[in-house]
């Protein structure tokens, strides 16, 4: 269960991928560059971020021209800073998990245990297709991905590794240096998204963090009940973030006017194109609970329905709807936005200050004893 008094956490989107996080000819004063990045990294630590996500796309498609390959670039912006935690999305099938496990290894040693991976189980088809890869069946790609992650955490927990799998296989492997192990961190952390019912079971087996989509208040509730009970069942704990777009703005009349200006700016073909694929995907899943399957046109403007979460509005009332998405079960926002670096500095002076002083109120409500009588 997400701990009340436990502050909310804040990641943002690493814009390494050319476009922006809108697939939208609107104005944005943000680079995909490393330069830009760096900056921003900086601007975020110093500004309440605890995590960054470095997106993965390989090949360019729908907007993303151009793209920086995650790991490395995770790598460069742990370089960087003192405190961000980097997460790097990767994709099994296209790494193999102990190359994989010494890059982050090493990464987490370089960087003060700084590492971390977003586990992708892969929506793009022409990707692996391209690639000469195989494309596996939607819930075989989530087998696959269950057994990459147990690869995983047995080469960085295990002097003498073992796993033998349908997918992978490793016998009496030791990698060193090992990644630093911490209190409560006996390796890198682990992340995963999806929205169907094998990806909700993966979390509930293995990851340490699941990644929703945007969703509003019910669908995340209800996200975080079906992961809960899974993790329950397999005596597991899991901890869970949420995507939300964030526009902040001194009126929400203002934000809102942002909001319909990205979307009547959309780049129609782009975001049709997305839509074909990632809906494909999404209802390959027998329940049809797939990622994107119900996302409508505006939802697919931004990449993962960032707009559902409606983070758009004054900084009161972003920091209020934050506040309930952690009553419902998030431990982590991850967040993006128009401008990157100008908003994360906004987000962390003017939003962030409100949502630590509402998290007081909390603490302060649940150490108040209830008067005597109060109950019949």
């Amino acid at each position: 269960m997400t701990q009340l008094h436990e502050p909310l956490k804040f990641a943002y989107w690493v814009p390494n991928v050319s476009g922006g996080l809108v697939t939208s000819d609107i104005e944005q004063r943000t680079d995909w560059g490393y330069e830009y990045n760096r900056d921003l990294a900086v601007i975020a630590e110093n500004n309440g971020f605890e995590y960054a996500l470095t997106q993965v796309r390989y090949t360019a498609s729908y907007g993303a021209a151009h793209q920086h390959e995650s790991t490395g670039f995770s790598l460069a912006l742990l370089l960087a800073t003192q405190r961000l935690k980097v997460i790097a999305a990767v994709h099994p099938g296209l790494w193999q998990p102990g190359v994989l496990a010494k890059f982050i290894a090493s990464a987490d040693v370089l960087s003060g245990g700084r590492a971390a991976v977003n586990v992708v189980s892969g929506w793009f088809k022409d990707e692996f297709t391209g690639l000469g890869e195989p494309w596996l069946e939607h819930d075989e790609r989530y087998r696959r991905s269950e057994e990459f992650i147990r690869v995983l955490k047995e080469l960085w927990t295990n002097d003498h590794a073992e796993f033998t799998g349908d997918f992978y296989r490793i016998h009496d492997f030791d990698i060193k240096p090992k990644p630093l192990a911490g209190d409560g961190r006996p390796h890198p952390e682990i992340f995963q998204g999806g929205n169907s019912t094998a990806a909700r079971k993966l979390a509930g087996r293995v990851s340490d963090w699941y990644f929703s989509n945007g969703k509003d208040y019910d669908g995340f509730s209800e996200q975080v009940a079906e992961v809960r009970g899974y993790a329950a069942e397999n005596s597991h704990a899991v901890k869970f973030g949420l995507n939300g777009f964030v526009i902040a703005r001194e009126t929400e009349a203002e934000a809102r006017d942002v909001l319909r200006e990205i979307v009547a700016k959309a780049n129609v073909e782009a975001v049709e194109g997305f839509r074909s694929a990632v809906q494909q995907a999404g209802n390959a899943t027998a329940d049809k609970k797939g990622m994107w399957a119900d996302s409508e046109f505006a939802d697919l403007v931004q990449y993962n329905d960032g707009f559902r979460t409606r983070l758009i509005g004054t900084p009161e009332q972003i920091a209020e709807r934050a506040i309930e998405y952690k009553r419902r079960g998030a431990s982590l926002l991850l967040l993006g936005f128009l401008h990157f670096q100008e908003d994360v500095e906004h987000f962390g002076k003017h939003v962030l200050p409100i949502i630590r002083e509402l998290e007081k109120d909390i603490d302060r409500s649940a150490a108040t004893p209830e008067p005597v009588g109060s109950r019949a």
